[in-house]
């Protein structure tokens, strides 16, 4: 047997069909018989991992352009979304928990070879989607910090496969430390900037009840309507690679399988975990809103991009008040933001990259070495942003950045694509007594409040798409070309519900066998 061994040591990628993550799975020892808190601190780690994908580079220009057009309205999207979140990440991590499945091994095994490539591609898109934001954010972040070229500081972004080489040498405890660490960055960063700014609180807790206006398609204010503001957050929130990421993470914690007890105490903690950390992101996004409302005059930026953004907290005359102009002349609030964006798109690197071998290990079984899959992914996410950059080489830098922003917006269409592949199936799997077992079946209000949120994202997600295809084409479109978009997002938007019907059945087939199965083997 050593001998069959030997040559697969040999190859750099190889066949896998082993545990999720097999690295790092089950290698956290946590402490038994303990206390509340010294439990929950063995168990969190995997949360934070997770919240970074809801307060990434994609959600900053949405959060803050939300709050500069419709002042705190707004907010309590940002605060469905964070509910929405937590449910579907509990449900995700029980599943790996539970099942010792992530969710894309979950799904290769309960659906056909053929719909398996085919999701697999729908997902792979998704996370180059979101490298894309990453590599923006993080060049960006450079050319603002220490004036590197953009082109340059693009391939820079690429350098960060030698941070992630780095950090598998450390250990996975103390990278969940480190990615705690960035958050935490991330917020005090903005908490100290809307300290400056005094908000109106009154109105921030106001905003966290919806009303009649937070969907409405009207106002029109910079070119957004209170729905197009809500999708956008909703859209740039609550992302499908997060639930695969989640459902494999939660493996990391060693528990004994044959112990019940001890599997729902790691599905507790991991649920407190997640929950926590999830409400980190909720007060960092609440922060980037608020941002736009009370430290910016309202409607004084111009251009909502990451270059506009940080300009615009240098620029006295565009500050709400004479503490915030103190502090804005000696380049303090710019620099912190620019700090910030470059914190997130680090985590984002580290997160992003799990997630995309556990997609490739779960749905078509092949492991490559986490700094390979690191350097093909932003190697081809690089691509569509020097294309940007080089188009518009000549243009304006007010041009060039409107550009970049617009590129990172038009990218996440693919996570509007990817979500309900991700919700649908595990909503599905978690429901299944014979996945779950009686103890963790999803209860009844579980179950309810998932099905109510799966089929709203899903509905709100194709709701937006038409106005999705047709910021494509710019501000200057023809009504034929508007048209021409909107009837190709109809096309798209059968072409999903139709993949939907195929996965459903496909899991519906698989799991009568596996009840026909089951309910034998109990009569034996």
């Amino acid at each position: 047997m050593p001998n069959e061994k030997e040559p697969k040591k040999q190859h750099l990628i190889h066949y896998a069909n082993g545990p999720s993550l097999e690295e790092i799975n089950g290698t956290v020892v946590v402490p038994k018989g303990k206390g509340f808190w010294r439990t929950l601190f063995g168990y969190s780690g995997p949360g934070a991992l997770v919240a970074v994908g809801y307060m990434d580079p994609g959600n900053w220009s949405t959060s803050i352009t939300g709050g500069q057009n419709f002042e705190y309205l707004l907010m309590s999207v940002i605060l469905m979304s964070s509910l929405i979140a937590m449910l579907l990440q509990y449900m995700a991590a029980k599943l790996g928990i539970v099942t010792q499945m992530d969710l894309a091994q979950a799904i290769r095994a309960r659906t056909s070879k053929s719909l398996g490539y085919v999701l697999w591609i729908l997902t792979e898109l998704a996370i180059m989607a979101t490298d894309i934001a990453e590599v923006i954010g993080a060049a960006i972040a450079l050319y603002l910090l220490f004036n590197i070229p953009l082109v340059i500081s693009v391939f820079i972004t690429v350098f960060d496969v030698l941070l992630l080489l780095l950090l598998t040498k450390i250990g996975f405890r103390k990278i969940e430390a480190i990615v705690v660490c960035l958050i935490l960055v991330i917020f005090v960063v903005f908490a100290y900037e809307v300290a400056l700014s005094d908000p109106s609180w009154a109105g921030v807790f106001k905003g966290l009840i919806p009303n009649g206006e937070t969907f409405s398609s009207s106002p029109h204010v910079g070119g957004q309507t209170p729905l197009t503001g809500a999708l956008g957050i909703i859209g740039a929130t609550v992302m499908p690679h997060n639930l695969y990421l989640h459902s494999a993470v939660s493996q990391t914690r060693k528990v004994d399988h044959s112990d019940e007890e001890d599997v729902a105490r790691t599905v507790r903690f991991s649920t407190w975990d997640s929950n926590i950390q999830l409400t980190m992101a909720f007060f960092v996004n609440s922060l980037l809103l608020i941002m736009g409302v009370a430290v910016f005059k309202s409607g004084a930026v111009k251009d909502p991009s990451f270059f506009g953004l940080f300009q615009a907290l240098s620029d006295p005359s565009t500050l709400s008040n004479g503490v915030l102009i103190a502090v804005a002349k000696s380049g303090i609030l710019s620099i912190l933001f620019a700090v910030a964006l470059l914190a997130s798109g680090q985590n984002s690197t580290i997160t992003g990259t799990l997630t995309g071998q556990v997609i490739m290990e779960g749905f078509i079984h092949m492991h490559m070495p986490l700094w390979m899959r690191r350097l093909v992914t932003r190697l081809i996410s690089v691509i569509p942003v020097l294309i940007c950059v080089a188009m518009t080489g000549k243009e304006s830098p007010i041009q060039q950045h409107e550009a970049l922003n617009t590129l990172m917006n038009n990218s996440q269409v693919f996570l509007a694509f990817a979500l309900p592949f991700s919700m649908l199936p595990l909503l599905m799997f978690t429901d299944n007594k014979i996945e779950m077992h009686d103890r963790f079946k999803n209860s009844t209000i579980i179950k309810i409040l998932g099905w109510i949120s799966v089929v709203a994202l899903t509905y709100l997600n194709m709701k937006g798409l038409p106005g999705q295809f047709e910021a494509f084409l710019g501000d200057n479109a023809s009504k034929g070309q508007v048209a021409m978009a909107d009837n190709l997002s109809y096309v798209v938007i059968f072409l999903v519900l139709a993949l939907l019907a195929w996965m459903i059945w496909d899991i519906h087939k698989t799991n009568k066998k596996l009840q026909a199965k089951f309910e034998a083997a109990r009569e034996e």
